[in-house]
């Protein structure tokens, strides 16, 4: 009894994907040190700038790659859009908003919770139930995620853009689903970062005006060029990937791994050594991975067919005795016998028939209306 070939490819398929969406999240985890250099930068001209040069390292990918970018159509606009406005513009502004009411762990126990929700949703837009097993791993991961963040200090209006920044971090992944088949991953990302340019490049037009290019320093520069390469065009790519690899309700558990990525590059920075809770946090996300990411289908087993049972020889038959020949053109089962055939029967000439006696006078007379004499 040996494993189906579908069931013994799907682990190896399972950990490339899975590892490409953990991979994704330590960019984006390691972007929050980063991103603290952008303080005082014209940001919406920084995002237009960062967006604009993934599209680009994105599209002279797939020409690499020789993977084509088809065009949307129809309602894909919409689905598209909607991850550009949501998980792009939106969430951008929400982040800036909120840290004005709430400290950042706030944000990031929002954040945190995404992995619920993908858990619950995500596998409803892909036409499947949600999974148990994946949904108490979510929570698992979004308690762990919680401990390594903190709670933190806010008011009511720090709570509402927290919300916003939630329901954000959510759209970005679920709002691609509907369209991951056609596009890919590839596809989606370069359509949401080219619109992503366009509309921080119209916000940035209109609030800090033409001149806000001049404004840049260096490490604005280099800030944007970080989060241009590695936490849009690589992050995006290999999150998209995930989440058409193994389903956006396990990929959903990989975001906790970004808060962790930025206590752990935090610390490689120079910050203090994380608090015992944020070290009980980093356990409780990777138990709860653990939990979600290690389950493994059955095999399914296909029996060895039996060999067949082997069969009598069939005996040989008589053999049919040869009819008799006739010739070409054989007489008919009736002379086959020995009956003689009347000359009718085999063709001969009909006899005359014998001549008509004469007609006496009297009858010809009648015959012509004539009355007789006496």
């Amino acid at each position: 009894m040996t494993p189906s070939v579908r069931e013994s490819a799907a682990p190896p398929r399972t950990a490339r994907h899975g590892l490409a969406g953990a991979a994704g999240m330590v960019f984006v985890g390691g972007s929050v040190a980063v991103s603290g250099h952008l303080a005082d930068a014209p940001l919406f001209t920084v995002q237009a700038a960062r967006y604009g040069v993934a599209c680009l390292l994105l599209l002279g990918y797939a020409r690499w790659a020789g993977t084509p970018v088809h065009r949307p159509r129809g309602r894909e606009w919409l689905w598209l859009l909607g991850v550009t406005l949501t998980g792009l513009v939106i969430f951008n502004v929400a982040l800036i908003q909120g840290s004005r009411h709430a400290e950042p762990a706030v944000i990031g126990v929002a954040v945190a919770c995404v992995p619920i929700v993908l858990a619950a949703v995500g596998p409803l837009l892909e036409g499947r139930r949600p999974a148990a097993r994946v949904l108490a791993a979510a929570t698992v991961v979004t308690a762990g995620a919680a401990l390594v963040q903190g709670l933190g200090r806010t008011d009511a209006t720090g709570v509402a853009w927290a919300a916003v920044t939630f329901g954000c971090e959510a759209a970005f992944t679920l709002l691609a689903v509907p369209v991951l088949g056609r596009h890919g991953p590839l596809g989606v990302s370069a359509h949401a970062t080219w619109l992503g340019a366009a509309v921080f490049a119209a916000i940035g037009l209109t609030v800090e005006g033409p001149g806000a290019v001049t404004r840049l320093h260096l490490d604005d520069v280099l800030a944007g060029a970080y989060l241009a390469v590695l936490v849009t065009a690589v992050a995006f790519l290999l999150w998209y990937t995930c989440v058409a690899g193994i389903g956006s309700g396990p990929a959903g558990l990989l975001t906790g791994v970004a808060p962790v990525a930025a206590a752990v590059t935090g610390m490689a920075l120079g910050a203090p050594s994380p608090a015992p809770l944020v070290w009980l946090g980093i356990a409780t996300v990777a138990a709860g991975l653990t939990l979600g990411l290690s389950h493994r289908p059955t095999p399914t087993t296909t029996p060895p067919t039996p060999p067949a049972a082997p069969t009598s020889p069939t005996p040989p038959t008589s053999p049919t005795p040869p009819a008799a020949p006739t010739s070409p053109a054989g007489p008919a089962p009736a002379a086959a016998a020995g009956t003689p055939t009347p000359p009718a029967a085999l063709g001969s000439p009909t006899p005359p028939a014998p001549p008509a006696a004469p007609t006496p006078p009297a009858a010809r007379a009648a015959a012509a209306g004539a009355v007789p004499r006496s």
